[in-house]
C-alpha cells in the first residue's frame, strides 16, 4: 500500500509507478522484453524464470514431507479445502510483493546491484527507503516469522519420516510411542545443525539465494512424477518410481552440466547458474523422470491394491484418534471436487492469465492499474483469510471456553474431585 497510495514520491500512487517505469526502460531497457520494458509479459528471462519456477514449486510441495503430514494429519474433509485455499492465499505472496517491493525498487531506480538481489535484499532495500528503519525492521520480523514457521515444519517432518520410515522400519519394527518420540526429539535436533551447517557451506562457497532456487528444480523435481504416479496410478511400480526419481536427477545434472559448457566453453559458478542450463536441467528433471517411470511401471507393473492403505499399523492405540470422514462416497467426492478445482485453477493460474496478458504487449496506465488492483485486493483478501478465518472456525470453541471463564465453571471443580486433588482435605 505504501508503494501505490502513500502519496510518497518517487512511488505512492499507481499513475507515478507507471510513469516512472517508463522513464528508466528508455535509459535501462530490459534485454529480451518487449521495447525494453519493465510492463509486460513479453519476456524472455520472464518466461525461462517462469518455467524453472513451476517446476521448482512442484518439486517443493511434491517432495516435502510435511505437506503430507498435514494432509494425513488433517480430516480428509478439511483436507482438500485447506489446501485449495492455502494455495491462493499463498500465492498472494509473491504477486503482491512482485508487483509492490519489485516494481517500487525500479521505479525509485534504488543503486541495487545484481549480486545484492540474488541475495534477496530488494524488498530491504524498497522497506527502508521508503518507511525507513521501521520499515526494514517489520520486513525483518515477516521474514524472521516465515523461516521459523518454515523450519518448524520441516524439522519435525525429518524427524517423523526417520522415526517411522528408518527407524521402525529397519531397526525397531516393534518401537513403542515413547522410543519414537524420543528419536523423532534427537531428529529434531540433527536436523536443525544440519542445516545450519549447510547454510554456511553455501555461503562459503558463493552461492546465492537466487542461485540456490534455480538448482533446486534440478534436485528434487525428478521426484515429482514418481510420486505423482504412485499415488494416482495403481501400475506404477516400486522399480519404476524409484528408477524414475533417480535417473531422472541423474539425467538433468548432466543436461545442466552439458548446456552450460555448450554456452560458455566453462563450468563456473556464473555459468552453471546461467538461465538455459537451468532451464534445461529443470525440464530434464520432470520430463525424463515422468518417462522413465511410466515405461518401467508398463514393463513391470505392480498392481497395487489401495485397499491395503487401511492396513497400515499404528505405532499404539490412540482413543483420540479421529475415526471420521472415511466414508468412501464422501471421499469420491471428495477427489473428484479436488481434481476439478485444481485443474482449473492450474490451467488459469499457470497459462491462461500469462497467455490473456500477452495481447496487453507493454501494459498502458488503464492495464496497470487494473493489474495492481487485482494484486492489492488479492493480498489483502488473503490476509483477511488467514487472520480471521481460523477465528471464525474455532467460534463455537471459543464461546465455550469464554462463557466457562466468566461463569466460574473452569474454575469449579466437583466437590470429590476437589477433595482428591488438595492433600490439605487429608489432614
Amino acid at each position: 500500500m505504501v508503494t501505490y497510495a502513500s502519496g510518497k514520491r518517487p512511488v505512492g500512487s499507481i499513475n507515478a509507478v507507471w510513469e516512472n517505469l517508463q522513464v528508466i526502460a528508455a535509459f535501462k531497457p530490459v534485454a529480451n522484453n518487449k521495447e525494453g520494458s519493465y510492463l509486460t509479459m513479453w519476456s524472455v528471462n520472464g518466461l525461462v524464470f517462469g518455467i524453472i519456477n513451476v517446476i521448482g514449486n512442484f518439486g517443493t510441495v511434491f517432495v516435502d514431507q510435511s505437506y503430507w503430514q498435514g494432509a494425513i494429519g488433517a480430516k480428509p474433509s478439511a483436507t482438500y479445502k485447506g489446501y485449495l485455499l492455502g494455495g491462493l492465499c499463498w500465492f498472494a505472496v509473491p504477486f503482491t510483493m512482485a508487483t509492490s517491493m519489485g516494481l517500487a525498487a525500479r521505479a525509485m531506480n534504488l543503486p541495487v546491484t545484481i549480486a545484492e538481489s540474488n541475495a534477496g535484499l530488494v524488498p530491504a532495500a524498497v522497506a527502508q527507503e521508503l518507511m525507513g528503519a521501521g520499515g526494514g525492521f517489520l520486513l525483518m520480523l515477516q521474514l524472521w516469522m516465515a523461516v521459523t514457521a518454515t523450519a518448524n515444519s520441516e524439522q519435525l517432518a525429518v524427524a517423523s519420516l526417520i522415526a517411522y520410515d528408518v527407524y521402525r522400519t529397519y531397526i525397531n519394527p516393534k518401537a513403542t510411542g515413547k522410543q519414537m518420540v524420543f528419536v523423532s526429539r534427537v531428529m529434531v535436533c540433527v536436523y536443525a545443525v544440519l542445516s545450519g551447517i549447510l547454510a554456511i557451506v553455501l555461503m562459503k562457497i558463493g552461492l546465492s539465494l537466487g542461485w540456490v532456487y534455480l538448482f533446486m528444480g534440478i534436485m528434487i523435481g525428478s521426484a515429482v512424477m514418481p510420486i505423482a504416479f504412485s499415488i494416482t496410478w495403481r501400475n506404477c511400480s516400486a522399480a519404476g518410481a524409484v528408477t524414475g526419481a533417480i535417473g531422472g536427477l541423474i539425467g538433468a545434472i548432466i543436461t545442466w552440466i552439458a548446456v552450460a559448457k555448450s554456452m560458455t566453453g566453462v563450468l563456473t559458478i556464473d555459468s552453471l547458474g546461467g538461465d538455459f542450463p537451468m532451464l534445461a536441467g529443470n525440464v530434464v528433471a520432470i520430463g525424463f523422470s515422468g518417462l522413465l517411470c511410466v515405461v518401467i511401471s508398463l514393463l513391470k507393473p505392480q498392481n497395487y491394491d489401495w485397499a491395503l492403505m487401511k492396513e497400515i499399523p499404528t505405532i499404539e492405540d490412540d482413543s483420540n484418534a479421529m475415526m471420521e470422514d472415511t466414508d468412501t462416497a464422501a471421499l469420491n467426492r471428495a477427489i473428484k471436487w479436488t481434481w476439478l478445482t485444481g485443474g482449473v485453477l492450474t490451467l488459469v493460474l499457470v497459462i491462461a492469465w500469462p497467455l490473456l496478458a500477452l495481447p496487453a504487449g507493454v501494459f498502458s496506465k488503464a492495464y496497470f492499474t487494473m493489474w495492481i488492483i487485482i494484486a492489492l485486493t488479492w493480498g489483502f483478501a488473503a490476509m483477511c483469510v488467514c487472520l480471521f478465518m481460523p477465528w471464525w472456525e474455532s467460534r463455537r470453541h471459543i464461546k465455550k471456553i469464554f462463557k466457562g471463564v466468566f461463569s466460574g465453571s473452569v474454575f469449579r471443580a466437583r466437590p470429590a474431585q476437589a477433595q482428591m486433588a488438595s492433600p490439605m482435605t487429608k489432614g
